[in-house]
């Protein structure tokens, strides 16, 4: 396992994403940040941290557990997650660790549209390692990482995993 981005890399990632997500919406208002579970939620967590810390202002937050839209399940299985954040005629940002396929994020969406028809969804990703087998793209990337489809890439969060860290096998 080789290390790509170490700590301080990712908090500068982190930052610079929070500060697109500023310039692009022009401020915060109508912004919620949804992160996918798990780390993904963390990830929208201290995106919140970094834009109220430049401007101020707590921007909402909250985690989605996308299991139940996947489309690689073969039957619904459970309730319906709920998300207790208003999302109607928001400005919703997806945020994960890693994008690939774009599976995830479509699942996410649907799950997102389950609730609410938010004005725009955007997506912020941590790492965006391409290969993608649906027409989506992030709006906001830490680092673009061209890999092959073999190799395995894993983010470390210091919430869960004790250490932050990006790392490719």
């Amino acid at each position: 396992m080789k290390e790509i981005v170490d700590a301080i890399g990712m908090s500068r990632s982190i930052t610079r994403i929070a500060h697109e997500i500023i310039e692009k919406n022009k401020g915060t208002d109508n912004i919620v940040l949804v992160g996918i579970k798990t780390r993904g939620e963390f990830l929208a967590k201290r995106l919140a941290e970094k834009i109220n810390l430049f401007e101020e202002v707590a921007v909402p937050y909250v985690g989605i557990d996308i299991n139940y839209w996947r489309d690689d399940e073969k039957k619904k299985v459970g309730d319906i997650p709920t998300i207790n954040v208003d999302l109607q005629g928001k400005i919703v940002i997806i945020v994960d660790d890693v994008l690939f396929s774009g599976r995830t994020i479509r699942a996410a969406m649907d799950g997102i549209m389950n609730y609410a028809r938010p004005a725009e969804i955007h997506l912020a990703v941590l790492v965006d390692r391409g290969h993608r087998e649906l027409p989506i793209r992030a709006d906001y990337v830490g680092k673009n990482l061209p890999t092959s489809k073999k190799e395995i890439v894993s983010v470390k969060m210091a919430e869960i995993d004790e250490v932050d860290s990006i790392c490719i096998e």
